[in-house]
């Protein structure tokens, strides 16, 4: 499903310009390629066939390091993002370079930015969990009093969530949970046994507190919208050339392509977004319309300007908060946006790498096909019902059952010795990682580096992002009930963990863009549109007002389908 890209000059001029190719830009692209609107998308990273770049077939005695990487390369140029476990050999080619790419921060106050620059994004390496949020979420900050409150509710996006679930392909199972609405579901991977040994024991134990669950991923179980179901080969984080999982290469971007609508272009590096004082409202001089975007090529340093009636920014979290930042004039000194003083702030991430393992005996007859590519969650309990005493907010549960390594003897040949192999493991393992909210805080923000600058000639950020209390209160708590569960199920030598990772190594960054009702406290307003110009729209993990636990990607989506319908509605009816 190769995306052919134009070589001829392409226009300058167009309806609608989306910044970024990933999760976001491609849905951007597909919604107003598919509602009408000329829509240029422009990704500052390379092409990638997958025919030719997708490796997750080759075998490491095919690679000249075996899969171990250069591991001196990897140190000099990729010192961050090797710090995810995905950017390996077969991997690393989808991480930026760090050199090329640097940002700052505390060294006391470590923040691992993890970053896909190139077509299709960080949607080929992602992780695939996709769980709805509530109103337990969206009314959490103003139930609380923590930042502001959420402009929208669940039932404002909930047809958006339907929209994007039945695109996409999501498997899971029903729960019928209030914390985690239910959604349209293809058929669930199938549980493990240790797995179902912990999902009865915790219906036993904790009756429909804690429901233990088949992940919820947007990964294919039956055949889809033209793409085939998972053949549970593993390595998802590498490509995957059947397009099983969902992947703006693999989905949007074709569907956007076959409108005939949709011009990509790549090696575009988005500097600043161009505005100017609106004409429509001349009595708020403060208001602004964009007119289009300053782009550098990535490879000539030739510097284009492409006009458009609107700007979807979905070049993720921090990329998209950095281009308003640098959007700089003399009527908004800080940036595109910047009115409220609030652009930059309440960076997120998920508090996560805490947990518990252990060993679950009686099951050394029971054995499992295949890679399964999913696993299990167990949602939010803190905070549903009872008040939790040390922390506001919760976590969810991620985790599975597998059979630990091989009783490997080095002698033998033949199908017996391949039998052993196969069937003579050790014993099953279970294991819990908790993923927690992170509360917003405008002492995490980002802001513009005053000396440092990208390979393109572009300032970078500093981040500043740390753990409060709350987190570091939510991570001591996941240890205990992790713990807890496996002692249900009957584990043993059960040990818990917390790696202590910094901010951002979970890529789950959020916030610096925030929606809200009131553009003296937000930077977005209810349908993702900059207060400061309106027909700039941002749609990734900037605009979250606060981060729930779950995983965000498909909030995103839903988010950037509804301010799509909403930015051509509001086109044709000569609004903007």
């Amino acid at each position: 499903m190769n995306l052919p890209l134009l070589t001829r000059p392409i226009p300058r001029q167009y309806d609608a310009i989306v910044v970024g190719s990933g999760i976001t830009g491609g849905w951007a692209a597909k919604e107003l390629c598919e509602r009408g609107l000329r829509t240029l998308v422009l990704e500052a990273g390379r092409e990638i066939v997958p025919e030719r770049d997708y490796r997750e077939h080759i075998q490491a005695w095919e690679l000249p390091f075996r899969g171990f990487g250069d591991r001196k390369a990897l140190e000099r140029d990729q010192p961050i993002q090797k710090t995810c476990y995905a950017c390996d050999e077969w991997g690393s080619q989808f991480f930026v370079n760090d050199r090329e790419n640097p940002y700052t921060y505390d060294p006391a106050q470590p923040f691992s930015w993890i970053r896909g620059r190139h077509l299709g994004g960080r949607s080929i390496m992602w992780g695939r969990q996709v769980y709805r949020w509530s109103d337990l979420d969206f009314e959490a900050n103003a139930r609380e009093g923590i930042g502001v409150d959420w402009p929208i509710r669940y039932r404002d996006i909930a047809p958006w969530y339907s929209r994007v679930e039945r695109f996409i392909g999501v498997s899971g199972m029903a729960e019928g949970l209030d914390q985690l609405p239910d959604g349209e579901f293809l058929p669930p991977m199938e549980f493990r046994c240790a797995e179902t040994a912990l999902r009865e024991a915790a219906a036993n134990t904790w009756g429909r507190d804690r429901v233990v669950t088949i992940g919820r991923c947007a990964i294919l179980t039956v055949p889809h919208n033209g793409r085939a179901a998972c053949h549970y080969c593993g390595p998802c984080e590498r490509g995957c050339i059947t397009h099983s999982y969902f992947s703006s290469l693999g989905s949007t971007l074709p569907a956007a392509r076959r409108t005939g609508r949709l011009t990509i272009r790549p090696d575009s590096v988005v500097d600043r977004v161009l505005y100017q004082p609106s004409s429509r409202r001349a009595a708020e001089p403060a208001r602004m319309r964009a007119t289009g975007v300053r782009v550098i090529d990535a490879n000539t340093r030739e510097v284009t300007e492409y006009r458009a009636r609107i700007v979807f920014l979905c070049a993720s979290a921090l990329e998209s908060t950095r281009i308003l930042l640098n959007s700089t004039s003399d009527t908004h000194p800080g940036g595109l946006g910047s009115s409220s003083g609030e652009l930059g702030r309440h960076v997120m991430d998920h508090p996560f790498g805490a947990g518990a393992r252990g060993t679950l005996p009686g099951y050394e007859g029971h054995t499992s096909f295949g890679s399964r590519p999913n696993g299990i969650y167990v949602p939010r309990f803190r905070n549903v019902k009872d008040r939790q005493p040390d922390f506001v907010r919760g976590y969810g549960f991620q985790g599975g059952g597998w059979r630990s390594g091989w009783k490997r003897d080095p002698r033998g040949f033949g199908a017996e010795y391949k039998r052993k192999l196969i069937e003579e493991k050790g014993p099953w393992m279970l294991g819990l990682g908790g993923w927690g909210e992170c509360l917003p805080r405008p002492d995490n923000l980002v802001t513009i580096d005053p000396e440092v600058k990208d390979k393109w000639g572009v300032p970078a950020l500093r981040v500043q992002c740390t753990w409060g209390p709350n987190e570091l209160a939510i991570l001591k708590d996941i240890q205990v009930t992790a713990a807890e569960m496996l002692e249900a199920a009957g584990a043993r030598d059960i040990s818990t963990y917390d790696e202590k990772l910094p901010p951002g190594l979970c890529i789950h960054e959020m916030g610096g863009a925030r929606m809200g009702r009131d553009p003296k406290t937000s930077v977005l307003n209810g349908w993702n549109q900059v207060w400061d110009a309106p027909n700039v729209f941002v749609t990734d993990g900037a605009c979250m007002t606060s981060s729930a636990n779950q995983n965000p990607s498909i909030t995103y989506m839903a988010l950037t389908a509804r301010a799509a319908s909403h930015a051509v509605g509001l086109l044709k009816r000569n609004e903007l």
